[in-house]
């Protein structure tokens, strides 16, 4: 289902912020966008971070900018879906033109996937697996830095605690991108909060890299 024209414009308007431009749908077809930014609206200078919330019949996707002094902003927000009744080769294949195509409109500097070590519903596991595997391949064949977190390494760089519940999460992704509502739906919120674990991860990680080159 996607969202209706009204629904989106008032939601819109909840999302933005003062100071902020004005925001619009996407275009996608099997996309549910919660927001996007005006093209206009780049920053010259920016590390931009595309997360993703993989899952085969619900995929949260979020772009985040970072900038100077530690300022972030979410550019886009939203979820891909594909039809439960469809066969499996189509429903990836439909997966994989929106990474392709997420990928070439915001050309992100890295792409954060989240990692899942444990499934209780094996069938839902192997859904999970098969979207993150299109989504690691497309990121590094695009030639983004590709990163994979675990959901308690983005709670604990999020929400400050690895057993935060998914409220929490969305409430500090709110705070941390300056929103006036809760980012929903919970797997877009998910994907916002890939892409601020990362932003806050990398610097570490790059001194530890250069650190091992020395």
């Amino acid at each position: 289902m996607l969202i209706d024209a009204e629904h989106t414009d008032r939601h819109l308007q909840r999302a933005s912020t003062a100071a902020g431009p004005p925001w619009t749908a996407g275009d996608r077809l099997s996309c549910e966008p919660v927001f996007d930014r005006m093209p206009s609206s780049r920053p010259t200078e920016r590390f931009r971070v595309l997360g993703i919330d993989p899952g085969l019949t619900r995929c949260g996707y979020a772009v985040v900018d970072s900038g100077r002094a530690g300022f972030v902003r979410a550019v886009s927000l939203g979820v891909i879906r594909t039809p439960a009744t469809d066969p499996l080769p189509q429903r990836l294949a439909a997966l994989r033109l929106e990474f392709t195509a997420l990928l070439a409109e915001f050309e992100p500097d890295a792409v954060a996937v989240e990692q899942v070590f444990f499934q209780v519903n094996v069938r839902t596991a192997m859904s999970v697996g098969q979207a993150s595997g299109l989504a690691l391949a497309e990121a590094a064949l695009a030639g983004c830095e590709v990163v994979q977190y675990t959901p308690n390494q983005v709670k604990d760089a999020v929400a400050g605690w690895g057993g935060a519940d998914k409220e929490q999460v969305q409430k500090m992704v709110q705070v941390r991108l300056g929103l006036t509502a809760l980012p929903k739906p919970a797997d877009a919120a998910d994907a916002a909060a890939l892409a601020l674990c990362h932003l806050a991860m990398a610097p570490m990680q790059r001194r530890v890299a250069a650190g091992r080159q020395a």
